[in-house]
């Protein structure tokens, strides 16, 4: 990971996000049944100000193990004045989607981010004549005790928003 002096100012308030996370989730709908699923998150930067992001998960049996790939999504998280991020993803399944949010620092110690949190609410969601219907979400991540934290609530086939995924995630530290 790049040190925060060798980052774009404008990327500092989202540098904690910057590695690879993987960990495991819980998702359900009120049109599908309870399910786990595995995911490996990363966020990265090329120096320039915003970051490249990737999503890959796959649905896990009882022990854990995986079962077959579900979601994947990438995109760029662009970070805007007075902390506030603009998020553009596209998904494989036939979607591509505009995010806004806030992002906030809850916590620094010795020049690093060890709190942070950033809530988005989609604005647009395009979508191909083939994809299911979906109409928009709200996403929160959080960085709590090292760990990142998200969930994702979406309004689809004809359901209000509704509580949709969440997981918790860990740093994947390079030796």
């Amino acid at each position: 990971m790049p040190s925060p002096s060798e980052l774009p100012e404008q990327l500092l308030p989202l540098s904690w996000l910057i590695g690879t996370w993987v960990g495991v989730g819980v998702g359900g709908y009120p049109t599908i049944e309870e399910f786990r699923f595995g995911q490996e998150v990363s966020f990265s930067t090329d120096g320039r100000p915003f970051l490249s992001y990737v999503s890959r998960s796959w649905l896990l049996d009882d022990a854990g193990e995986r079962v077959r790939p579900t979601g994947t999504e990438t995109g760029f998280w662009r970070p805007r004045p007075d902390n506030k991020v603009e998020v553009v993803l596209a998904h494989p399944t036939g979607y591509a989607e505009v995010w806004y949010g806030d992002v906030t620092v809850t916590g620094i110690a010795d020049a690093t981010i060890i709190g942070a949190r950033v809530e988005l609410s989609s604005d647009v969601v395009a979508r191909t004549e083939s994809a299911k219907d979906y109409t928009g979400g709200t996403r929160l991540y959080g960085l709590v005790n090292g760990e990142l934290l998200w969930r994702y609530d979406m309004a689809a086939v004809g359901q209000p928003l509704t509580a949709h995924l969440s997981a918790t995630l860990g740093k994947v530290t390079t030796s």
